[in-house]
């Protein structure tokens, strides 16, 4: 993918602080700025900041992180809740919220709403187990990550909505597997993209 000016600047002010913080020399810095302002690709950048930590590399926007194949910054973190139940009545997660590497979400004559748009995500493969009786779930996910949708639906529905029409995610992306069964009701996995706003912290 060939790469822009703004994305060689992001690398220039990473390898700067790098600089700075004692990481590189000035020698360093100067080679490495070299190969920068000369590339033409995503390929020509990825081993300048292959040795930088996550932390240095944090100046350089979340879509040319991802072309460069480096870890998306929205893996760790403290799991949240690991369940969202619903009996007559309704459930939600949203906001900024820890998804864990397993959630379990469950509707009884009612409803949940997992809104995954601000999330981060305890690791980089999460299991979303969805199940919807006379109820119905509403998953919604960002077009930048991996989704897998895997559930059953018995007189009822379980299905993927796709909004985003854009491309699958990087395969450095985090990645959500959602299985589980509606038996009369359902299950929506609503691919969307990602919110621009600031997200709300959830209470």
């Amino acid at each position: 993918m060939r790469i822009s000016d703004a994305d060689r600047e992001q690398v220039a002010q990473v390898l700067h602080t790098a600089m700075s913080e004692g990481r590189i020399t000035i020698n360093e810095l100067e080679e490495r700025l070299t190969t920068v302002y000369a590339a033409k690709t995503v390929g020509d950048l990825k081993p300048v900041t292959a040795d930088l930590p996550r932390q240095s590399r944090s100046a350089i926007e979340p879509s040319t992180s991802r072309a460069l194949g480096l870890p998306d910054d929205r893996i760790g973190g403290h799991p949240g809740s690991g369940a969202s139940i619903a009996v007559l009545s309704g459930a939600s997660r949203k906001g900024s919220w820890v998804v864990p590497p397993q959630h379990n979400s469950f509707a009884f004559w009612g409803g949940t709403e997992l809104d995954l748009r601000h999330a981060r995500f305890a690791e980089k493969h999460s299991t979303i187990t969805a199940v919807a009786i006379m109820g119905g779930i509403d998953i919604i996910v960002p077009d930048d990550i991996n989704v897998d949708v895997t559930g059953i639906g018995f007189m009822g529905a379980f299905e993927l909505e796709d909004r985003a029409g854009t491309p699958a995610a990087p395969p450095t992306a985090p990645t959500v597997k959602i299985t589980g069964l509606a038996f009369w009701g359902g299950v929506v996995v609503k691919r969307k993209p990602r919110k621009k706003d600031t997200p709300e912290l959830e209470a």
